[in-house]
């Protein structure tokens, strides 16, 4: 099970001021929940939380939050964002029990090429970017990969076409669309302007037979 340490400080004070003040300071305000447990209010430093979430597995980590003399199972289940400057400003941690599944989102990525796609004035469409899966805390997966590579226009790459690692089950339907092929927008237009033209040379051809 790759864990990530963390060190965490308790005994903040609440309140949108003091919250600026921390964050001013290099800190991030956060709140630990979970297991039963009352609700603590925390900050970690952002540099290190930067690390902590900057492994392969993202912001999946499974973090050993380490603070008042105790170390405990965490996940980052709510990550506040900076509109502008996009660095964090509040966060949530999640206790966990490392024997126990837990839902979480993993991103899908594509890979390879679709030629035959393209090469018929088509594109490739991701409809599904993560999927909700339930596994154990030392089984998680960084993420899934789709292959694109054999699709063809109008193709549908499915939840069945990922291959989920033993023990990673979700609820989603195996039908669901993950992937799509279609024609490009500009294809269309240049075949509807295509067909039109035929279908006026048609018409020229027919009036000139008449006469």
């Amino acid at each position: 099970m790759n864990v990530v340490p963390l060190t965490a400080e308790t005994g903040r004070q609440t309140g949108t001021g003091s919250s600026r003040r921390l964050r001013a300071e290099g800190q991030v305000p956060g709140t630990v929940y979970g297991l039963g447990h009352e609700p603590v209010s925390v900050t970690v430093s952002r540099s290190e939380l930067r690390r902590a979430l900057s492994t392969p597995a993202g912001i999946n980590a499974l973090i050993e939050l380490n603070f008042d003399g105790t170390s405990q199972y965490t996940l980052v289940k709510d990550l506040q964002r900076h509109p502008v400057r996009r660095e964090p400003i509040h966060l949530d941690f999640q206790r966990i029990d490392p024997e126990q599944p837990i839902v979480l989102t993993v991103p899908i990525h594509m890979r390879g090429e679709a030629k035959k796609v393209a090469a018929n004035g088509g594109m490739i469409d991701q409809t599904l970017n993560a999927l909700p899966v339930s596994v154990r805390p030392d089984s998680i997966p960084n993420e899934f990969f789709v292959d694109v590579s054999d699709m063809e226009l109008d193709d549908v790459l499915t939840v069945a076409d990922l291959t989920l690692p033993e023990g990673v089950t979700s609820d989603i339907d195996d039908d669901t669309p993950v992937v799509t092929s279609m024609l490009t927008r500009a294809a269309i237009m240049a075949a509807r302007a295509a067909a039109s033209a035929e279908a006026g040379g048609e018409g020229e051809a027919t009036e000139a037979g008449e006469e």
